[in-house]
């Protein structure tokens, strides 16, 4: 799950992403400003692209979910977008790295966590890039003996 955050008067655009597992457990998550984009689906487009480089290491078989329908636009049908060519031929690049690459909407209630990082992300008043592992609330117990 991917999410960009802006706002007009921040310095900073935030990104967040989040990598589950199949039976949907965090595994790793991102968190990180840029300087802020020139729009909110510039920053989205952002936070997609630094979720792809950061997964294509993990698996070439990824599905990116976004609670931006205007992002999947953009990436199913970047014709419609010049504006945003530059941007996308680097999307393009990096999705040939996938053997098997999917984005998909989440409702926002489903993408809270990118969400979080990302906004937290744009709030900071300096530079910040974070990638971390999510640690298991529970650990097994060893056999009773």
């Amino acid at each position: 799950m991917v999410d960009g955050s802006w706002t007009s008067t921040a310095q900073f655009s935030g990104m967040g992403w989040v990598w589950k597992d199949s039976t949907g457990k965090n595994q790793l998550m991102g968190s990180r400003n840029l300087t802020r984009r020139e729009t909110p689906l510039h920053s989205e487009l952002e936070a997609l692209r630094w979720a792809m480089e950061s997964m294509i290491q993990h698996s070439t078989c990824q599905r990116f979910g976004t609670d931006c329908k205007d992002l999947i636009a953009l990436i199913q049908e970047p014709q419609l977008w010049p504006n945003f060519s530059t941007e996308l031929e680097i999307i393009q690049t990096i999705r040939l790295c996938f053997s098997d690459f999917k984005i998909i909407y989440l409702p926002r209630t489903q993408n809270e966590t990118a969400d979080s990082l990302a906004r937290n992300a744009r709030s900071f008043h300096r530079s910040l890039c974070f990638i971390g592992c999510s640690i298991p609330v529970w650990l097994p117990r060893p056999p009773q003996v």
